[in-house]
């Protein structure tokens, strides 16, 4: 997956979505759920709201319009997010001694549109602060998910983090953004 260059990471082009005050409302629920399960290390729980084929990226320029062409922060898919849960919950990581602790803040939550492959694009802001080696850090910026319908729900398809501060040099980001 890491290299497959036919996963779709654009967000422009999209078609409009028309979307009811109730299914807005479920969509910002399932992404305050999302940012819950990963305060509360639940990852599991978190693994299960993405597709087979999701990818998590992070990208390390402004505006950055594709993992293949620029360096990232993330670019995983299932395997490497599983790789990094087994890492942060293993009971002998010295570096999660005492374990990684966040809050996150969702909101701005818009509904942006629909693209090519159906799933629906929503953006949303976030503030983060995350306490790691008996200090605060403090993380902000922009999610975009590309979220694939199934049944009344979702899952994640693709999550994009755009930190404001992506280019910035950055201490190991050891949990999930």
């Amino acid at each position: 997956m890491l290299l497959d260059l036919d996963f779709d990471v654009s967000t422009g082009g999209l078609s409009p979505a028309e979307v009811p005050a109730d299914a807005y409302h479920r969509i910002a629920q399932f992404l305050y759920r999302e940012a819950r399960l990963l305060d509360e290390r639940r990852y599991a729980d978190w693994q299960a709201l993405w597709t087979a084929d999701g990818m998590y990226w992070m990208p390390r320029a402004p505006g950055q319009q594709s993992p293949y062409d620029h360096i990232s922060l993330f670019w995983e898919d299932r395997m490497l997010r599983d790789v990094r849960i087994r890492r942060l919950e293993h009971p002998r990581n010295w570096s999660q001694q005492p374990p990684t602790r966040s809050a996150r803040l969702v909101g701005g939550v818009q509904v942006e549109g629909v693209d090519a492959g159906g799933n629906l694009v929503v953006h949303s802001v976030f503030q983060m602060t995350e306490w790691r080696k008996r200090q605060p850090r403090q993380l902000a910026g922009r999610y975009t998910h590309k979220l694939a319908a199934e049944g009344e729900g979702w899952r994640i398809r693709m999550k994009r983090v755009d930190l404001v501060n992506c280019d910035d040099v950055h201490d190991v980001f050891e949990g999930f953004v």
